[in-house]
């Protein structure tokens, strides 16, 4: 079986020549900063080791404040915390808190947690990003020496855009009731099925018989189920399935242009995995030679100022941000890189973005769309024009960074990749966000539920009592977009630091790899990687559901709280030293807790917005 990675595949690392300690007591994600921080080029100090620490953990022994000095920049630390609301104090309470439970639990129809540490990991990869913006600020002349987020922060950031669906002025688009996907084949064979298209959808149904009213009941609920994390479709879909052997099926998709995919297990996935970090970084040619051969040495690392300083508050202010993304991967790594101060410019298509006017709105805007691309500045351009890619190498030779999640092979077929680019640009950092990395050869149609299906990530997700099936949360858009954006940081900071362009390459197979490798760990060590039955899943009470801490859910189970009301059960608990919090069954609830009083507010549109995940001093 394959190990996890211990250097990723670069020709240059941003932070060559920086230490890295801890301190502290632990704190949550702090292994997956030790990680990322050394694969990124760190030397971690005696009390650190040289091993990799363990990636998408809890609290795992590591100090709870990181630090980086050295190759000439001032001591940068980090503090990483669970947040500071009343009883939330682990991963099972930040997902409780913060509405993660309720938005993973609507295909069951009721709140679950999830049973990997998505939270802590969430916030591991944040503080990551924070280090180095502030490192990328003082390169450039300003001067950041500490930046702080939380578990707390990172699950909000994650449930973002059901937020602000739930608080618009107008209803979901699509019923929000339990349901949905896998399927499973008459010999048992557990899949996934995925099309952006209706007619596709339509001719894969009617090729195994599906009955018609069925049929059309069933693709409103599926296309929106990434928005509303549950697709209640008729049964019907469920027997036709059952009824239809796995060639047939397979038949079927092929015949219909869909794509399907058996779900795969963990052991499966550690057979295949090839041990690639989350994200690749490569030098581009020396700026100041012809061609890559016989090329000038790179200048030494404490490099030319390439941006100017930036304001003392915003660590990327003066830097613009050229996006080309579609639906959550590309526009959430952008939307970040912009709470770090970038200026994005948004690539649309003529006539704008349609998700803009995807319901639920807020003052005619969707609200969901706001949740990704507020504040940024938007032209619309036709990429199958020559006039109009003539016009985006001309926006691409002024910018910083040019981030795109195209299909494979579409900007080079364009004209619009990395190379391309780089003959107008030698300095821009280049940055695909991707669903594969071209890392499978077998691989699916790399949407965030068929990378969850082929990944193990329905084993993972799950306790070991539940029937494996993906999150219908987009799990890995999410972590795949601050992937995204901690790479195209990192190439902003290998640009400062050396003067040459750069390509990051990220992808929803690296988020994926991020949120198992806990349980690919566990399984070589010939231990179940699989959490134990019952872990993380949330006790009734008379009045809704509470969370213990995963210390204290042993000792909390034995107590029948079913018959008080969820205030009496926490003092219950409290006062026999037991730690847990209310659970957020319905997001729109956030918007008038006062736990998350200083991390919400409404934008000019009215829509629900957070607060940046950061501070900075």
């Amino acid at each position: 079986m394959a190990t996890p990675a211990t250097t990723p595949r670069t020709v240059g690392r941003p932070l060559d020549g920086l230490r890295l300690t801890a301190s502290g007591p632990p704190a949550p994600g702090g292994g997956l900063v030790a990680e990322h921080l050394r694969l990124l080029g760190a030397q971690p100090s005696g009390d650190l080791g040289g091993e990799p620490a363990p990636s998408g953990s809890g609290s795992n022994g590591l100090g709870g404040e990181l630090t980086l000095s050295g190759a000439g920049f001032d001591e940068l630390a980090a503090r990483v915390s669970w947040g500071g609301a009343r009883g939330v104090a682990d991963e099972a309470t930040v997902q409780a808190a913060t509405g993660v439970m309720a938005v993973h639990g609507r295909r069951d129809g009721a709140p679950r947690g999830l049973a990997f540490d998505y939270a802590a990991s969430a916030a591991g990869v944040l503080a990551v990003q924070g280090l180095l913006a502030g490192l990328l600020a003082s390169a450039r002349g300003g001067r950041v020496e500490r930046v702080e987020t939380s578990a707390e922060q990172a699950g909000l950031l994650a449930v973002s855009q059901y937020l602000a669906a739930a608080g618009a002025e107008e209803g979901e688009a699509a019923e929000l009731a339990p349901g949905g996907p896998p399927f499973s084949s008459a010999e048992g064979t557990v899949f996934e099925l995925e099309t952006l298209d209706p007619g596709a959808w339509a001719a894969f149904w009617r090729a195994l018989g599906a009955p018609e009213e069925a049929i059309r009941a069933g693709w409103r609920p599926f296309q929106f189920r990434y928005a509303t994390a549950c697709a209640p479709f008729p049964d019907a879909l469920h027997t036709t399935t059952r009824a239809s052997s796995w060639p047939r099926i397979l038949a079927a998709a092929v015949g219909a242009g869909a794509d399907v995919c058996a779900l795969r297990s963990l052991a499966d996935r550690a057979a295949e995995h090839d041990g690639a970090a989350p994200w690749t970084l490569t030098l581009g040619e020396d700026p100041r030679t012809p061609s890559a051969a016989g090329a000038a040495p790179a200048p030494p690392l404490s490099g030319p100022l390439l941006s100017g300083p930036p304001p003392a508050d915003l660590p990327l202010a003066g830097l613009t941000v050229l996006e080309a993304g579609r639906r959550i991967q590309a526009p959430l790594a952008a939307h970040l890189l912009g709470l770090l101060g970038a200026r994005i410019v948004r690539v649309e298509p003529p006539g704008g973005d349609p998700l803009r006017g995807m319901p639920p709105a807020c003052s005619g805007v969707s609200a969901r769309w706001l949740a990704l691309n507020r504040g940024k500045d938007a032209v619309e351009i036709d990429i199958k024009a020559d006039a109009d890619r003539r016009r985006l190498r001309e926006l691409a030779a002024e910018a910083d960074v040019f981030l795109h999640n195209w299909a494979p092979g579409k900007a080079a077929q364009l004209g619009l990749d990395s190379a391309d680019l780089a003959a107008v640009n030698p300095s821009l950092v280049y940055a695909y966000t991707s669903g594969w990395a071209d890392r499978l050869s077998d691989a699916p149609m790399g949407t965030d539920f068929m990378v969850q299906a082929r990944t193990g990530i329905a084993e993972a997700v799950r306790p070991a009592d539940e029937t494996p099936a993906p999150s219908l949360m987009t799990l890995l858009d999410v972590m795949g977009g601050l992937l995204g954006a901690q790479a195209v940081l990192a190439g902003l900071l290998l640009r400062e630091r050396t003067g040459r362009g750069v390509r990051v390459d990220s992808s929803l197979l690296g988020a994926s790899d991020v949120l198992t490798a806990p349980a690919l760990r566990r399984l070589a060590q010939g231990l179940d990687p699989r959490s134990p039955a019952g872990f993380r899943r949330p006790l009734p009470t008379a009045d809704g559901w509470l969370a213990p801490t995963d210390d204290c859910a042993g000792a909390a189970g034995a107590y029948d709280l079913s018959a008080l009301p969820t205030q009496e059960a926490l003092a219950l608990l409290h006062a026999h030293g037991l730690t847990a919090t209310a659970v957020t069954a319905d997001v729109a609830d956030l918007l008038h807790d006062p736990r998350f009083a200083g991390s919400i507010t409404r934008d000019a549109y009215g829509a629900p917005a957070l607060f940046a995940p950061w501070s900075f001093a």
